[in-house]
């Protein structure tokens, strides 16, 4: 289950990104999360991902 806090759900989702998945979309069918709801939650705080760099900054 991923963190409901964004800021939590920051460190979380580009850690995982980071060390696992080479895709939000590949994060998202393991964490069985959609992406839009990781996305829509982080940019409320003012980040978006990126897929060329595999994160959101």
């Amino acid at each position: 289950m991923v963190p409901n806090d964004p800021i939590i759900l920051l460190s979380y989702v580009n850690t995982k990104l980071r060390d696992n998945y080479s895709s939000l979309e590949d994060l998202c069918k393991s964490e069985n999360v959609k992406s839009d709801d990781i996305i829509k939650k982080l940019s409320a705080v003012g980040y978006e991902y990126s897929r060329e760099m595999n994160k959101f900054i």
